[in-house]
């Protein structure tokens, strides 16, 4: 079958257009297909359509996602083009809407009777099924950014993605759904394959439409196992497919504990599955796990969760993460913004002004005013205002960026204002215990205050402290949401609202919570507060092991660290840095590690250094460190977590640098140690030789092994570290 390119905009009909799909995939699986993990893919993400008019699909040399539009629009083949996996097994409805209690599908056709796998042939013998909103027309474009990201920070990739956009639209004949449209928009990116797909539920009817639920995805999938007894909750989920919503939540700090939108559901209809009670999780939905529930105006419309879909072609646990790592750098590149901050205690305005010299002398580039600080951003006051402005523009004269901590749901307001507990119909029963409601009188106006306060100071930096973890409310009279139906969603809307403005606006954001789709920067690499009581030893330990688990799935830019330079969270006199010059070389180590590791720490307490010996030291690292800073700034590949008993270490890769690998290596032990180390060089894009050398000392050629290593002797000093740099 011929498929033709749809270059322009297009409505109801089927043009055709003159470049041809069979063409362009046998260019593709030429000899050498590209490793785009290694090499950008050249092909383009492109929307063809078959010459007969049945088909259309999107193709980007790395995914190819085909439609049936005829008799009705059906999701009909997901293919990924690396392993040639197909991922579909049946044919489901595009998407489905609950509207006033009842569900409506949305497209799909029927007449599958095998739903273990899906013919080519059989698609022709479908016919449209009973679905209420059938397909009509589809339109396609440019992809469209959907933030106007601004910044003047370090940023690590400044470039917007890139690709094309389909949107197809879906009417009803239902006299209940008249007035309705549907429309399922897909963005397909260039250089990777990935996705996106929404919903969107549009109201002309003239009057108010109550949505209680969008599924704005739904997918058969081949099953990842076969198992004749046990439960869905044991059962493995399929691997080729990794999905991420801009729906997350609960300050768990990674992405699979955050997610609140992706069911693997069982299929019923699948009988020839091998569980016998038909249990297999094979069946994909998106949607929220509590309804939407939100009433919807005349003229206006309610747009779905966004669903990212990324294809993977591995088991391998490292390049599964380089994948996602590659689309958050991509879909969010406001994710490789990574400024040098210090977390400030001040407890006057002196305070503000010294550290700002303090960052300046040592090439610091921000300052964030830290919990336990005497900076109130819910004071819009004509005097607190005028103060802290003098104060930023103070720091930005030095190119200093500066801004303050703010705390929301851990807190207690008002009987009026706080999460009314549906149980009780009293204040409590938040993700926190008592917290405020973000839809309250008090909840809005604390979202308007940190506007007028961030955009009258000049405050370049947002650190929000217990950001909304998903808290329901049954209050029937907060002025953000109807009543309990309503709050989760409106609520969430709240919270991203604020985190886009803040992107919009240059404004960097510190949140720790899975918010990266709609805006913010960086979230907390994972630690328990209470370890930085312990000795330094240790915390140098257990920091290397908390940067290892973090940055699987998660760029160093994306995370922080914490380096409490005062006393935290109590402990005795060997697990405190001050006075800093007393402890240089426990001050110096925890540097290395984070900076070596790309990721900023909270550096908290009232200086960064207190003598020159201790200035000197900090300069030092921060010039290593910007020297470095593209590699560093580079995916982490894992070679050893800390333990205690041996070397560990990280090393970072970029093919499209100078500098494609770095290397950082740890000795915790009492003596030095030489060890022969295999360096895996495959995603440095250096197959054949490497030149390696240690510090800033000559490089020397490397011969790479048929598995992509080379093996190095390398000494490493007691209770220290070393680098290698690959070129």
């Amino acid at each position: 079958m011929k498929f033709f390119l749809l270059g322009i905009l297009i409505f109801s009909s089927f043009s055709l257009r003159s470049q041809s799909l069979s063409v362009w995939n046998k260019a593709y699986d030429a000899e050498n297909p590209v490793d785009w993990l290694v090499k950008p893919v050249e092909g383009k993400a492109a929307i063809y359509q078959s010459a007969d008019g049945k088909d259309i699909v999107l193709y980007n040399s790395l995914l190819k996602r085909s439609f049936r539009v005829a008799p009705d629009l059906a999701c009909i083949s997901y293919k990924n083009q690396t392993t040639k996996q197909e991922l579909i097994r049946a044919v489901q409805p595009e998407a489905r809407v609950v509207i006033s209690g009842r569900s409506y599908p949305v497209g799909g056709l029927t007449g599958q009777k095998e739903n273990g796998y899906l013919l080519t042939e059989w698609v022709d013998k479908m016919t449209a099924s009973d679905s209420a909103f059938h397909f009509i027309n589809y339109s396609v474009s440019e992809l469209k950014n959907q933030l106007n990201w601004k910044t003047n920070m370090w940023t690590g990739n400044t470039q917007l993605p890139t690709g094309k956009r389909i949107t197809f639209h879906f009417k009803s004949d239902f006299a209940a759904l008249k007035n309705l449209e549907v429309q399922v928009h897909y963005a397909l990116y260039d250089g990777l394959p990935l996705l996106s797909k929404w919903v969107t539920v549009h109201n002309n009817s003239g009057g108010e439409v109550l949505v209680d639920q969008i599924v704005n995805e739904i997918l058969a999938i081949t099953e990842e196992e076969s198992a004749v007894v046990g439960s869905p909750e044991k059962m493995a989920k399929p691997n080729g497919i990794y999905i991420e919503n801009n729906f997350a939540f609960n300050n768990a700090m990674r992405y699979p504990l955050s997610d609140q939108a992706t069911h693997w559901k069982v299929d019923p209809t699948y009988t020839s599955q091998v569980n016998y009670d038909f249990q297999t999780p094979c069946l994909l939905e998106i949607h929220p796990k509590i309804p939407i529930g939100v009433k919807v105006k005349s003229g206006n419309f309610l747009e779905s969760v966004r669903t990212y879909e990324l294809l993977q072609d591995s088991y391998d646990r490292e390049r599964k993460g380089l994948a996602i790592r590659r689309m958050y750098r991509t879909i969010a590149p406001w994710v490789t913004s990574n400024p040098i901050f210090m977390h400030l205690v001040s407890k006057n305005d002196q305070e503000v002004k010294t550290a700002i010299d303090q960052c300046a002398a040592t090439g610091y580039e921000a300052l964030i005013l830290s919990f336990g600080s005497h900076c109130n951003m819910e004071d819009t006051t004509g005097v607190n205002l005028e103060k802290w402005k003098a104060l930023a523009d103070y720091a930005h004269s030095k190119n200093i960026q500066i801004g303050s901590y703010s705390l929301f749901s851990s807190r207690k307001i008002s009987a009026e204002d706080d999460v009314i507990d549906p149980k009780t119909g009293k204040p409590g029963g938040a993700f926190f215990g008592n917290a405020p409601c973000m839809g309250s009188k008090w909840g809005l106006t604390y979202l308007e205050k940190l506007k007028i306060f961030m955009k009258y100071s000049g405050f370049n930096i947002f650190e929000n402290d217990g950001p909304y973890p998903g808290d329901v409310c049954a209050s029937t009279s907060h002025p953000g949401h109807d009543g309990l139906h309503d709050s989760q969603w409106k609520q969430m809307e709240l919270q991203k609202g604020l985190y886009r403005w803040c992107n919009e606006n240059g404004i960097y954001v510190n949140a720790p919570d899975w918010y990266f789709l709609d805006g913010t920067n960086k979230i907390a690499l994972g630690y328990r507060e209470v370890n930085f009581s312990l000795s330094r030893d240790q915390q140098k330990i257990l920091n290397r092991q908390n940067i290892f688990d973090a940055t699987w799935a998660e760029t160093p830019s994306m995370v922080w660290g914490f380096v409490p330079l005062t006393k935290y969270q109590g402990g005795d006199a060997d697990a405190i840095l001050e006075p800093l010059s007393e402890h240089l070389d426990a001050y110096e180590q925890l540097m290395m590690q984070y900076y070596g590791a790309g990721i900023q720490a909270c550096y908290r307490g009232p200086r960064l250094y207190d003598t020159e010996s201790t200035r000197k030291t900090v300069v030092n690292v921060v010039t290593w460190y910007k020297k470095y800073r593209d590699i560093l700034n580079s995916d982490i590949i894992h070679l050893r977590r800390a333990d205690g008993r041996d070397w560990d270490g990280i090393m970072h890769v970029n093919p499209a640098l100078k500098a494609k690998g770095l290397v950082m290596l740890y000795n915790p032990q009492k003596e030095d140690v030489t060890r022969e180390i295999s360096i895996p060089v495959y995603f440095t894009g250096k197959h054949d030789q490497v030149k390696i050398r240690e510090k800033e000392g000559h490089s020397k050629p490397y011969k790479v092994s048929r598995n992509y290593e080379v093996s190095v002797s390398i000494n490493i000093p007691a209770n220290g570290y070393t680098w290698l740099v690959l070129e």
